[in-house]
């Protein structure tokens, strides 16, 4: 596949920034999403007018610094949805980036070029960020593992905002070994020994997911209790799986608009019905709203803590289904964005470390299993990641 089948990288001259010549990435290629600065070159944010009403950065976001200092070299810069608020990838000013492992589908986003490049194997590697589900997402889309860390673990600077109290950067892989090796260096920690003992399968969501991809996702389930040691069965979100996405939408809707009320104001930017619609909408979320659904987030955090005590993970599926068709219209769409969010509102609602892990096809196109720690147990997914790609 060629770069221009792809679709992939922001168009213009290629962002190319070598690695230090020694360093436990040496070797490796990396990308990053256009909302992550990368000192020299525009961030553009996936908006036709982001770019004129932010100067050029003139340093590195600190995950990329940490990157290149551990000797891995940049390629380019990847599409992403419009400031990162969107969930599939479909970008009407840039176009779609191409999904390599079912191209007549979405690749998802809204880390949707890093996630191309990496399946097409044009990098070793990518950044993304999460709010959402923008690493996740794209990651079970296109086969990949994908990390959203632990809310708060990496610094955020640098990196185009959205809704900070949910906001994370993370990284995707074809290899679990990449995967991991890029993890040591950002979070600062070996890939530990021991494996978590207990895994805990979310029946409510595999429930929630098409019967078809609970079937393709049970024999990675069944690999991964056989390499952790005891399973049990457990009920995730027992006030509704759809309760926990509310409330996160709520929260995320109206951090967004508070972040980008400046520059909508200032500068009336050209943006997607889609986009401009839901920023409209999150002006009528109520304080009452509001306080409602941050209760639900101190309901949902309190439920992660108990389920997901030191030595015990749980299992879920990253989304209901393979990636939609390319090209279906907003009406088409809405449910299915819905459904994603029932089961992608986990990491911003409880702050919690959450991979991807690839290996289930339903008709012809990947879907992902997630594995979810407790706050601040990154590492040990990583580990998890690592014995399951071996």
């Amino acid at each position: 596949m060629t770069d221009d089948t792809l679709n992939a990288f922001v168009p213009g001259p290629r962002c190319q920034v070598a690695g230090a010549l020694k360093g436990p990435l040496s070797g490796l290629d990396f990308a990053v999403k256009d909302l992550i600065d990368v000192a020299g070159w525009p961030t553009g944010g996936g908006n036709p007018d982001w770019e004129r009403a932010h100067p050029v950065p003139s340093t590195h976001a600190w995950v990329v610094e940490q990157l290149l200092s551990a000797g891995a070299s940049i390629i380019g810069k990847t599409a992403t949805d419009e400031v990162s608020l969107g969930i599939l990838g479909e970008n009407p000013f840039t176009g779609t980036p191409l999904n390599p492992a079912a191209p007549e589908r979405v690749p998802g986003g809204s880390s949707s070029g890093s996630a191309s490049v990496v399946a097409a194997g044009v990098c070793d590697f990518a950044l993304g960020t999460d709010t959402g589900g923008s690493v996740r997402v794209p990651s079970s889309f296109c086969g990949l593992y994908g990390i959203r860390p632990t809310h708060g673990r990496l610094d955020f600077s640098g990196i185009c905002a959205q809704a900070p109290s949910s906001d994370t950067v993370g990284w995707m892989a074809r290899d679990a070994a990449v995967f991991a090796r890029v993890g040591q260096v950002l979070l600062g920690e070996p890939t530990p020994a021991a494996l978590p003992h207990t895994l805990l399968v979310a029946l409510d969501a595999f429930g929630f997911a098409d019967p078809a991809v609970a079937m393709a996702l049970a024999p990675m389930v069944e690999r991964l209790a056989r390499i952790v040691g005891t399973r049990r069965d457990e009920t995730l979100a027992p006030q509704g799986l759809s309760v926990w996405k509310d409330a996160q939408r709520t929260l995320q809707s109206s951090e967004s608009l508070k972040t980008f009320a400046p520059w909508l104001d200032r500068f009336n930017p050209r943006m997607q019905y889609g986009v401009a619609r839901n920023l409209a909408l999150a002006g009528l979320i109520t304080d009452t709203d509001r306080t409602r659904a941050a209760l639900m987030r101190e309901e949902a955090r309190a439920r992660l803590r108990l389920l997901l005590p030191p030595g015990v993970i749980l299992c879920l599926p990253t989304t209901p289904f393979p990636a939609p068709s390319r090209g279906l219209s907003i009406s088409d769409l809405a449910f299915p964005r819905e459904r994603i969010t029932c089961l992608a509102c986990l990491g911003g609602l409880t702050g919690s470390p959450q991979v991807n892990l690839p290996g289930a096809v339903v008709d012809g196109a990947p879907v992902g299993l997630s594995i979810v720690g407790g706050r601040g147990t990154d590492n040990a997914l990583l580990a998890v990641a690592l014995a399951f790609g071996s």
